[in-house]
């Protein structure tokens, strides 16, 4: 109601007795007067309107650059509207002459006169307001509220003072300060690491006001703990503010100098991370280090390990003593050093520590079996109790307790087993302790004469206190009778003790009826024992039996060795003879050697050019081991011819014609070139063939070579001088060395190996050698397959005085290769 008086005061309608009846009335009336006047108040007064903003200016803020607008509505306007500047008016004109960027718009007609600034410099940053003055009919003036206008300024870019690069060592701090100006208002500066995280520790940050007193500097400082994961990493400074949100950076790159970072490993000899015994083990030592690693230790339990080892080091030998050994490997470079290490985890067999051991108890009583055993990984396990028909396990601990029984006293078996390794057991017996068991036998024997031995076994429980002896009821005093000695055994782990009754001398007394008697301290067990003598034949009569026997045998191999010699000279002695090795006296040894075949002689040879060749010796030794190239065997020959008189000589030595000087002669096959006795030809001999050759009707065209000897003379022949078998005499010893000196075999012994002739080599006359016309002294030299062999070398014979130049003589070419048989 007082609002309602004051207006109807202002319009001067209502006087003041009029108001105060009213009043009254009013009091008399209230319920129904109020309505009345809110009426009257509402259709107003007939007088002015007093003006009044309809919209005011508010806060705002603007960009630099951008446009931005005020708003001011005024309803009723009386007055006259300008806008103000940190109260300094801007004008009362719409167009604001003086301000080009500044106008209102709208119109009056809405009465909007709002404030338009375009192109919004950090200038127009200031405090605005809306005023109207007084109308002409006494309206009052009204003013809007003030209106503050924040001009935004985006930041400059930030820079980062320490430059782009910066070097740093592990562990040391580094300050990294980022500097960014000229934000309205202040810049917002953030850290982020090459990982796009940001970094909040160690960052502190400061805003300066700049000299125009309206933008900002903002200064943020990183503390960073370098570290090998920053390195080579950028390090980035982000600076943004309202006016842009989005950022200006700046980045820095780190490099950063740590100490080796390690990790040891093992490279080779591990299965699934552990190293068999025996085996080799190589470790790598891997290392990230900046500088480069420059210098390695390698430890084993902090015991240097001595090599020049890098980055690898090899343990060539591992045994269970590196089991659980650390093996560590320290580097080192400029910054530092740093190791690292690995427990070495090596598999090994199963042993035992200790063993289990028997045990003595009582019934009733409890004892532990132990089995330690050593292993990696640790051993499993298993006791087994050895029962009548079956084994049982009975525990798988190292301990196992038992309950000493009749039925659980016995052997026990430790079995101790590691994966990849044989299996190790190992056995324990507990003993029920009583009285004494004899386990021997009751009948013995012994040979008179001889050291006698009587044993008495015994399972004694625990081991016997006495033992006693006794023959024939007596007991045996061993101080007293000399005859008798004692040795007790009682080393069993099986509880087993053995005395021994030793009879230095036994004779025939000694034989009968013993008694050993086992006592301990919980019984006594006796047992007879018989001694018996043992009836053997005496030594003497063995020996002689075994001796006898030798000398039998040996007789019938030296009977059967004779008998079979006998019998091979018998058929020796039957074989038709045609060439006869006999002994002599007319010369030695020496000349010997200088024959160029020896006390071989030469056959005619039949129409299919066979030989029976023989040559023997009566004085021979039958121990010499026959060498040299064995003879073919008899062969079928023409019967002697007595009409020719040539024919009686086998050697041309056994022919000496005088008034014969033509050394040229000529036989079926070819010429033959006969040189006198002892001449050697010059070596630029060449023997050329004369076209026809006169041989004496008194010579024999069966011609021989001839044989040429030391001595001058003509040997004398044999008894039988035109006979088959006339040959050469001659010491029986020379006559056995000549035939080993050939190669040949002696007695006919050996195996007989056929040569067959062939041409001879281009360039060597083959009627020089001594092998010309008999086929079985040929050899591989003149290009024969078979070769002399002989397992005497030094009885080689040596070659023909003739043969060293025999390669320089050329003989005719005709009808050579038809010379086979001289």
């Amino acid at each position: 109601m007082a609002l309602v008086e004051n207006e109807l005061r202002k319009c001067g309608r209502v006087d003041d007795s009029k108001f105060k009846n009213r009043t009254s009335i009013e009091k008399r009336k209230r319920g129904t007067d109020v309505w009345f006047l809110l009426v009257i108040f509402v259709t107003g007064c007939h007088g002015y309107e007093e003006q009044r903003f309809a919209m005011e200016p508010q806060d705002q803020s603007a960009i630099v650059g951008s446009r931005v607008t005020l708003p001011c509505r005024v309803e009723h306007k009386a007055g006259t509207l300008q806008w103000t500047k940190d109260d300094f008016g801007l004008g009362t004109h719409r167009n604001l002459s003086g301000y080009e960027r500044y106008s209102m718009i709208g119109s009056d007609e809405e009465g909007d006169y709002s404030l338009d600034i375009r192109d919004v410099t950090l200038e127009d940053d200031g405090t605005y307001q809306c005023q109207v003055s007084s109308g002409l009919s006494g309206a009052p003036a009204i003013r809007s509220r003030y209106a503050h206008l924040t001009v935004l300024v985006a930041p400059d870019p930030p820079r980062i003072l320490q430059g782009a690069f910066i070097d740093s060592t592990e562990d040391q701090p580094v300050d990294i300060e980022c500097v960014s100006e000229g934000g309205k208002p202040a810049a917002e500066i953030t850290w982020v690491d090459g990982n796009q995280n940001v970094i909040k520790n160690n960052v502190q940050s400061k805003v300066e006001l700049l000299p125009d007193e309206q933008r900002y500097r903002t200064r943020s400082v990183l503390r960073l703990i370098p570290s090998k994961a920053y390195h080579n990493q950028t390090i980035t400074c982000q600076a943004q503010n309202t006016a842009d949100r989005a950022y200006r950076m700046a980045t820095v790159h780190i490099e950063v100098k740590y100490a080796p970072k390690i990790n040891v490993s093992i490279k080779s000899g591990s299965v699934n991370g552990r190293v068999p015994e025996g085996s080799e083990a190589r470790f790598r030592c891997l290392v990230d280090a900046n500088p480069p690693a420059q210098v390695y230790r390698w430890y084993i339990n902090n015991n240097p390990v001595v090599g020049d080892y890098t980055d690898e080091m090899i343990i060539f030998n591992a045994s269970r003593k590196h089991n659980n050994a650390a093996v560590k490997c320290e580097v080192s470079n400029s910054v530092g050093k740093n190791e690292a290490a690995l427990t070495l985890n090596v598999t090994y067999p199963p042993s035992f520590r200790t063993r289990p051991r028997n045990l003595e108890a009582e019934i009733g009583s409890s004892v532990t079996l132990s089995c330690d055993v050593d292993g990696q990984p640790q051993p499993e396990i298993r006791w087994l109790f050895n029962e009548p028909g079956r084994i049982g396990v009975k525990g798988k601990a190292p301990n196992l307790k038992v309950l000493v029984e009749k039925a659980t006293a016995g052997r026990y078996i430790c079995k101790a087993s590691v994966e990849g390794y044989p299996e190790i057991e190992s056995e324990a017996t507990i003993f029920i302790k009583g009285p004494p068991e004899i386990l021997s036998n009751k009948t013995q024997v012994g040979s008179e004469g001889e050291r006698v031995s009587i044993e008495c076994e015994a399972l004694s429980v625990p081991k016997p206190d006495d033992i006693r002896w006794y023959f024939e009821g007596k007991e045996i005093n061993f101080i007293q009778d000399p005859d008798y000695a004692t040795k007790l055994d009682d080393s069993s782990p099986d509880g087993v003790v053995k005395s021994s009754l030793v009879i230095r001398l036994s004779q025939a007394k000694h034989y009968g009826t013993y008694n050993c008697s086992v006592t301990n301290e919980y019984g006594n067990a006796n047992a007879a024992i018989v001694l018996k003598p043992l009836k053997t034949l005496p030594l003497f009569i063995i020996i002689t039996g075994v001796t006898s026997g030798i000398i039998f045998f040996s007789a019938l191999i030296v009977l059967l060795v004779l008998c079979n010699r006998r019998r091979r000279q018998k058929t020796q002695m039957n074989e038709k003879p045609d060439v006869t090795v006999t002994t002599g006296d007319a010369y030695n040894k020496e000349s010997d050697r200088s024959s160029n075949i020896s006390d071989l002689k030469l056959q005619l040879p039949q129409g299919d050019g066979s030989y029976d060749l023989e040559y023997t010796s009566s004085d021979r030794s039958d121990s010499k081991n026959p060498t040299g190239l064995p003879l073919a065997g008899p062969v079928p020959l023409p019967s002697i011819r007595h009409d020719d008189p040539m024919l009686q000589f086998r050697y041309s030595n056994d022919y000496s014609d005088q008034s014969y000087a033509d050394h040229y002669f000529k036989n079926p096959a070819a010429y033959v070139y006969d040189y006198p006795q002892g001449y050697v030809p010059p070596p630029h001999l060449r023997v050329q063939s004369p076209p026809q050759l006169d041989v004496p009707s008194s010579r024999s065209l069966q011609g021989s070579l001839t044989r040429s000897i030391d001595t001058a003379s003509t040997i004398p022949l044999s008894n039988g001088n035109g006979s088959q078998n006339n040959s050469l005499k001659r010491p029986k010893q020379e006559e056995t060395d000549a035939i080993n000196n050939l190669g040949l075999p002696v007695g006919g012994e050996g195996p007989q190996v056929p040569v067959h002739p062939q041409s001879g080599k281009a360039g060597v006359d083959l009627r020089y050698a001594a092998t010309y016309g008999n086929p079985y002294l040929r050899n591989s030299s003149l290009g024969y397959p078979s070769q002399v062999h002989t397992a005497k070398p030094g009885s080689t014979p040596a070659p023909p005085p003739y043969s060293a130049v025999r390669n320089s003589l050329h003989m005719p070419s005709g009808n050579i290769h038809q010379a086979t048989h001289v």
